[in-house]
């Protein structure tokens, strides 16, 4: 287990569904989205739980 439920297997495999889908070139643009994307969900959900704990 190496993310949550994702093995080293599932991951190799999505890397190369993202490959195919957008292509070499186009892939550090797509991993910055992701990880921005990430970045602000995490920010998200921990602006909610310090906000409930603040409540609370």
């Amino acid at each position: 287990m190496l993310i949550g439920p994702l093995g080293w297997s599932e991951l190799l495999i999505i890397l190369f569904l993202v490959l195919l889908f957008f292509g070499p070139k186009r892939l550090p643009e797509v991993a910055e989205a992701i990880g921005k994307s990430i970045r602000r969900f995490k920010k998200s959900t921990q602006d909610i739980k310090d906000e409930i704990e603040s409540k609370g």
